[in-house]
């Protein structure tokens, strides 16, 4: 992106990184403005949020399997 913005066209920028240009602008909408380190920082966040959903998901599927069982009469 700092080459692009530097006044290079995208589509060299695209074309040199061997990467469609609808993911350079993806890229660019997402991380644009951001330094390296803030763009490091979103993607542990966003692994952390990943994990915590899956972690989520799991307890609230245990406790529907749980609810389930103590429901039938014995």
């Amino acid at each position: 992106m700092r080459e692009q913005e530097a006044g290079r066209p995208a589509a060299d920028v695209c074309r040199k990184h061997g990467v469609n240009s609808a993911t350079f602008y993806k890229w660019k909408a997402k991380f644009g403005g951001m330094d390296v380190s803030d763009a490091k920082r979103l993607r542990a966040l966003e692994d952390e949020n990943a994990k915590l959903k899956k972690l989520l998901a799991e307890a609230m599927f245990d406790n529907a399997i749980l609810r389930d069982v103590n429901s039938r009469k014995w």
